[in-house]
């Protein structure tokens, strides 16, 4: 379970890394790209908590 927290945590991180850059982007295409990447990147982490939410209760 440390395994799946662990990624969660990094994939958290590297999202806020993302919008940070996002919001100081003062090029259009560089914040939408940096906003997807965010959205992705939380998306994932979401996934990897249920699986390891999944795993705790079976």
């Amino acid at each position: 379970m440390q395994d799946y927290e662990a990624h969660i945590e990094k994939l958290r991180a590297e999202a806020a890394e993302c919008a940070l850059i996002r919001d100081l982007a003062t090029d259009k295409a560089k914040r939408e790209m940096f906003n997807r990447l965010c959205l992705h990147l939380n998306a994932l982490a979401d996934e990897v908590e249920k699986e390891m939410l999944k795993r705790k209760t079976t």
